[in-house]
């Protein structure tokens, strides 16, 4: 008796829920901001996250959770769709499922993906569109909160709706698509957090173009295939960039690579752009993520635009779908692709071998006179459409390359890097004791640093170093670093000196580069005569930089300088780079 009470209970219970949710769902309008303002509206930061909670609490295949902080004060969050239940433990989702990642707002004035996105999700639990059933999608609602907030109509100039929408900028003014490696910002570090939760086997980053005019409401930017490299680069060139265009043409949607000039018509050409690790998709690539951003173009109505990036989302989760055991087989071969003692390219150059032609639809442009300022400007004509061969240089090639050593060893007083290795699950140890290890040291001998502030930096860039091979003490504490990991990339790309979004590159050793100690002329005038007195090929080679170079022999500071610089006198900490590399 006692039994069939429980039983009793049980299904009373059960079905009180499931009572309360179907009154939840019949009671809650799911119709958008967008929709009810017939696509010319976009719904705020509050609304968004209202929405996708509504969502929540009517069908269980939809769960919302807050993950970090924001330079807002408000917190990121993620919205999962899981069509096989409301489980959202993504180390068990991983093990039968691809896992699609949707990032939106990261500039809140490109707001298609934020609207596209909740209808995607309330179609898909609705039954309106095909359901996945192997594919998790993951959404960040809008990942720049604070430029959402920032509400306004004008800041878009060149922008053809919504009526009102976020600002570029976040809480503290960043650009979040410069900040991925950096991570300046609580949102980059949240971010880091979430893509490391979820590790997605693809990435779509919902945007908005600036630049030319042409026919096209839709352009697509993959990572770059050669820099992705390996299979994986192969497999996005030659199989998930043609397929999605194939799906999006056979739906009336064309699509072209996103359009990559300013200020001229692209019938000259264009070439792809190179999404370094410091935007999102170079961001995830480093841990071999198929990413990609969808461009929507600026002069298309609101309505057209939003609608495009729906049914382009739908298509990559087909192509997820359809091919999900290739993209898990081809990410586990990833890995294999660099290994310690193997050659890997930091930065790239054009291709001028190799080229692919478009059949592009666009505008007759031509260089006029303005009634404004007098000068040439550019003025499109849209009665003169045409579809043109146009050249894209959408292959690249290595320009810079290094050895990648089998690990790293960084002195424990390095703990700004430490954080950033930290929060992108680097693995490493630590020394137990003091440990003398023979390595592959850089002294930094040029760079050059950006003149004007970006991204709240004054970057380097043309860096150059020379390596050293010495004997060193480690203290205990001092972290080791295999290579030998998932983060290889990041670790490369980050802790080599001459990558470009190196975090030398991004002023964290900017005090390596100042000077400690010096010296007073009248003092070190006579240790230097006499350091040269009893070192003859010193002696020698100061004789012949004295009689070769005009400038140096005309500057007696840098004569005393160049001598102290070859004496024992003098640090060595200046310009040391304190990465060291194990072979």
């Amino acid at each position: 008796m006692k039994k069939l009470l429980i039983l009793f209970l049980l299904i009373t219970s059960c079905s009180d829920k499931n009572e309360q949710k179907n009154k939840a769902e019949s009671n809650t309008d799911f119709t958008t901001v967008f929709e009810k303002s017939n696509g010319l509206e976009t719904a705020t930061y509050d609304e968004t996250i209202k929405y996708y909670s509504d969502l929540g609490d009517s069908y269980d295949e939809i769960s919302i959770q807050a993950i970090g902080e924001t330079d807002s004060g408000k917190p990121l969050h993620i919205v999962t769709l899981n069509m096989n239940g409301s489980e959202d433990d993504f180390e068990t989702i991983r093990k039968n499922n691809r896992i699609l990642l949707i990032n939106n707002g990261i500039h809140p004035g490109e707001s298609d993906g934020i609207d596209a996105t909740m209808m995607l999700y309330r179609d898909i639990v609705q039954g309106k569109i095909k359901a996945p059933k192997s594919t998790v999608l993951v959404t960040i609602p809008i990942y720049n909160v604070g430029g959402s907030l920032n509400r306004n109509s004008g800041t878009r100039t060149n922008q053809n709706g919504p009526k009102e929408y976020g600002f570029r900028g976040n809480a503290r003014n960043y650009d979040l698509n410069r900040d991925f490696i950096k991570s300046d910002t609580k949102n980059a570090r949240a971010f880091a957090e979430i893509f490391h939760l979820v590790q997605p086997d693809v990435f779509i980053d919902n945007h908005v173009s600036n630049g030319a005019d042409y026919q096209y409401t839709l352009t697509h930017l993959f990572t770059q295939h050669n820099k992705l490299g390996g299979q994986l680069g192969n497999y996005i060139h030659t199989e998930m960039m043609p397929k999605l265009e194939q799906k999006l043409e056979a739906k009336s949607w064309d699509i072209t690579p996103y359009v990559n000039v300013f200020n001229r018509t692209p019938e000259s050409g264009f070439r792809q752009f190179m999404d370094s690790p410091r935007y999102s998709t170079g961001y995830t690539t480093l841990f071999n993520t198929l990413g990609m951003m969808v461009e929507t173009h600026m002069l298309k109505p609101y309505k057209q635009r939003v609608e495009g990036t729906y049914e382009l989302m739908k298509s990559m989760i087909e192509i997820t779908e359809e091919q999900g055991d290739k993209i898990t087989q081809l990410r586990k071969e990833q890995a294999k692709t660099w290994s310690a003692g193997k050659t890997y390219p930091l930065a790239w150059t054009i291709d001028t071998t190799k080229s692919s032609t478009l059949k592009f639809k666009g505008y007759e442009g031509n260089m006029i006179p303005s009634e404004l300022t007098g000068a040439q400007r550019l003025k499109y004509d849209r009665t003169k459409p045409f579809t043109k061969d146009v050249t894209y240089q959408n292959y690249f090639k290595a320009k810079d390359s290094v050895t990648i050593p089998k690990a790293y060893v960084i002195p424990q007083g390095w703990h700004n890097v430490m954080d950033l290795l930290k929060l992108n699950n680097v693995e490493f140890t630590q020394f137990k004791k003091d440990t003398i290890f023979k390595v592959d040291s850089y002294k930094i001998e040029d760079y050059e640093t950006r003149r004007n502030a970006y991204e709240g930096h004054y970057a380097h860039y043309n860096t150059k170093v020379k390596t050293i091979e010495q004997k060193l003490t480690f203290r205990k504490g001092d972290y080791l670093i295999s290579t030998d990991q998932k983060a290889m990339r990041y670790l490369l790309e980050t802790l080599e000196p001459t990558a470009p979004d190196s975090f030398f590159n991004w002023n964290f050793f900017d005090t390596i580069l100042q000077q400690k100690e010096g010296f007073s002329p009248y003092v070190w005038e006579d240790r230097a005569q006499l350091l040269l007195k009893a070192n003859p090929k010193l002696q020698i080679e100061y004789n012949i930089k004295v009689s070769y170079d005009e400038e140096f022999a005309n500057n007696w500071f840098a004569q005393l300088d160049w001598i102290h610089k070859k004496s024992k006198n003098y640090e060595k900490a200046h310009l040391q780079y304190p990465v060291y590399r194990l072979k």
